[in-house]
């Protein structure tokens, strides 16, 4: 009787991953009420989780993060519980530019989350760390080697408060003020660098993103910048000429 009980019990917990947001991401079942959530890479983990009884878990379910999952770390405190592998690594590399993740647990380097044990997963997150003592001091920015297109357009661009767009062929494509740059990008394609004499903002991160622009070359660049992995940010000083 006791082995059909846990079977049955098994069964239940099982069948009881949830959708969360407009994204309908897996989640377990306390993800709307639990003041700490746990974030995991996809529906297997959430589904070994919820095995051992642990509720309060979301997915992120791809490299790009959730709008919902961005919300719910604004409201709760948040670890990221992710594989041990390089796909753990990116995703922790995403999260941390766009999320407020607290803490960090990793699988043991080679494992993925939905094959630990119970004993494994609780070990893993005893020995969560928080992530401002994980995050490295970044080493003094070099100067990088880049086409003469873009050297020549240092150069002639500085104090002006104009931008240059190029293909990816480097062939120059049009020329701007500073001022109307983000309305142009929205409007072009086929862009994919993006060199001006002004500021690097969030807001041209992110619609680089969504346009899918390759580089982003300013004078300056916003202390605030969370950087999308696919767009690579320069700024005038690290031009090797």
């Amino acid at each position: 009787m006791d082995e059909i009980v846990r079977e049955v019990s098994e069964t239940l917990r099982l069948a009881r991953v949830e959708k969360y947001g407009s994204e309908e991401l897996s989640a377990g079942p306390d993800i709307k009420t639990a003041k700490e959530i746990i974030i995991v890479e996809g529906r297997a983990d959430i589904t070994n989780l919820l095995r051992y009884g642990i509720q309060n878990t979301v997915a992120v379910e791809g490299t790009k993060i959730p709008k919902s999952i961005i919300q719910l770390c604004r409201e709760k405190e948040a670890t990221a519980f992710l594989d041990g592998d390089r796909g753990g690594d990116l995703i922790l590399k995403e999260l941390t530019q766009v999320a407020n993740i607290k803490y960090v647990a990793r699988a043991p380097r080679g494992k993925e989350v939905e094959e630990l044990t119970s004993d494994e997963i609780k070990t893993c997150l005893q020995k969560r760390v928080p992530l401002r003592k994980i995050k490295k001091i970044p080493k003094k920015r070099k100067k990088i080697l880049v086409p003469k297109q873009i050297v020549s357009s240092v150069k002639e661009l500085k104090g002006t408060l104009e931008a240059v767009l190029f293909n990816e062929k480097m062939e120059q494509i049009e020329r701007l003020p500073v001022s109307k740059l983000a309305e142009r990008l929205h409007e072009t394609n086929g862009v994919d660098t993006v060199v001006f004499d002004g500021v690097i903002t969030q807001r041209i991160v992110d619609i680089a993103s969504e346009k899918k622009i390759q580089y982003l070359m300013a004078a300056r660049i916003s202390n605030v910048i969370k950087q999308p992995l696919q767009v690579h940010i320069l700024t005038f000083a690290e031009v090797e000429s």
